[in-house]
């Protein structure tokens, strides 16, 4: 290995960290986010996380099935389902943009998104 392959390896490693440094702080910068749940690749509800929200429990209940949804402060989780693995239940919260929750058997999905300023998304009230 000569000397310039070490330069070009450096140089390379140093592009890949501040690429990834960019993409983080920047790409994925959204001052809102909120949560999008869908039932059989569509979507059926779409919530802003609030103050007046946090530990509400959201029933979803589809012809696939049954699953309760609680919401965290700026989290969401699963607490109760009625598939037999029970998966999405043991997940646990999920808290950052892309982050999602699969129940395969109820074909549910739960995904935090980051919210767009020209995109209308109403606050749920129970």
């Amino acid at each position: 290995m000569t000397k310039g392959d070490k330069y070009l390896i450096i140089f390379i490693v140093i592009i890949s960290l501040a690429s990834l440094i960019y993409i983080k702080k920047f790409v994925f910068n959204y001052n809102e986010k909120y949560i999008s749940i869908q039932v059989d690749g569509e979507e059926i509800k779409e919530i802003i996380f609030d103050k007046n929200i946090i530990g509400k429990t959201i029933p979803i209940n589809t012809k696939y099935g049954y699953n309760l949804i609680e919401i965290g402060d700026e989290k969401v989780r699963v607490i109760e389902a009625d598939c037999p693995d029970k998966l999405d239940v043991k997940q646990g919260y999920i808290s950052k943009i892309g982050e999602i929750i699969v129940c395969l058997p109820n074909r549910l999905v739960i995904e935090i998104k980051g919210l767009d300023n020209e995109r209308d998304v109403d606050y749920i009230s129970h």
